[in-house]
């Protein structure tokens, strides 16, 4: 079985001189209810679906499995997702051993900046760049499958975040 151990985390600086790849992602769900997803991604020019199971306690752990489709599959997909798309840029940042994956998010979610880290056990250190911010780790709020129901823009309280 594949685990994915991640944290995530709010971004509060500019980390931008320290990217050294960016992809566009589009993603939409084909089922979002709570503690199980079936996701379409497309990364650029390729097509992606992934299953994941639902979180332990701590948010930081979960089952997840992902395969690559032909770009023409994902794009019938997407016709069949839920209502509402994930339109994003990953920028990936190498801060040690680990690489951070910087989401910008655009359309309903813009103004949001999310950072993740994979980690190979929930204990392992890692680097803390100075422009990370509060950790939203096991926050369903920040977990995409909620953004596409609860867009960040709709936000009551955005600002305190």
């Amino acid at each position: 079985m594949s685990q994915e151990i991640e944290r995530k985390f709010l971004v509060n600086g500019d980390f931008t001189k320290q990217v050294y790849n960016s992809q566009r992602i589009v993603q939409g769900y084909i089922c979002s209810s709570q503690g199980r997803t079936v996701r379409v991604r497309i990364r650029d020019d390729q097509g992606f679906l992934t299953i994941k199971g639902p979180s332990d306690e701590s948010g930081i752990n979960r089952y997840e499995f992902e395969t690559a489709i032909p770009i023409a599959d994902a794009e019938e997909l997407m016709r069949i997702c839920e209502p509402g798309i994930i339109d994003k840029v990953r920028n990936l940042i190498h801060a040690g051993n680990h690489t951070w994956e910087v989401d910008v998010f655009h359309g309903e979610n813009e103004g949001l900046t999310v950072a993740e880290i994979e980690l190979r056990c929930e204990s392992e250190e890692f680097i803390h760049p100075d422009w990370l911010g509060q950790e939203v780790t096991g926050d369903r709020r920040y977990y995409n499958s909620m953004l596409i129901k609860h867009p960040f823009t709709k936000w009551k309280d955005a600002s305190n975040i």
